[in-house]
């Protein structure tokens, strides 16, 4: 309990130094996350070491690389989920808790892959394919939205 508090700790300094290092190297910063259905209509989800909550996959998009390839890149690094169809956009968010700069693409994925089970490492502890019924305690504001938005046809907000 104690180190995994100390790696929130750890982790959530490091994240606000790379948004310094960020602020002065890239004018604006993206993200992706994939919404990820399966045919029983779960939702998979990851809970990382360094932030509290469940989230949906994603991360950064790095210098020189696409949206697709991110998105593709994160989904097969947090959930050995490897996209066989076109993902649908279904929102851009300002995302105020990063920066004044930060701006997430959330995707919709229903068609995909999973070329084995994930094992927990040093960045995804947890994950699995939940229920929309049955969400695991501890998902984050932003992730329950963005999960109702898509699922019950509720307006996407602007900020995450």
């Amino acid at each position: 309990m104690l180190a995994t508090r100390a790696r929130r700790v750890f982790g959530s300094r490091i994240n606000r130094l790379m948004h310094v290092y960020w602020r002065f190297s890239r004018g604006v910063t993206l993200g992706v996350r994939a919404l990820v259905t399966n045919e029983r209509g779960e939702i998979f989800l990851v809970k990382h070491s360094y932030v509290a909550g469940w989230h949906l996959p994603g991360g950064g998009v790095e210098p020189g690389e696409t949206v697709p390839e991110a998105l593709g890149r994160e989904l097969m690094e947090e959930g050995n989920i490897a996209l066989s169809g076109p993902p649908s956009l279904h929102a851009i968010y300002f995302n105020d808790r990063a920066s004044n700069r930060d701006y997430v693409a959330l995707f919709v994925v229903r068609a995909f892959h999973q070329t084995e089970a994930p094992q927990p490492n040093r960045e995804i502890i947890e994950h699995g394919f939940f229920a929309p019924h049955a969400l695991p305690a501890g998902i984050t504001d932003g992730t329950a939205r963005r999960i109702a938005e898509v699922l019950e046809g509720r307006p996407a907000a602007p900020v995450w």
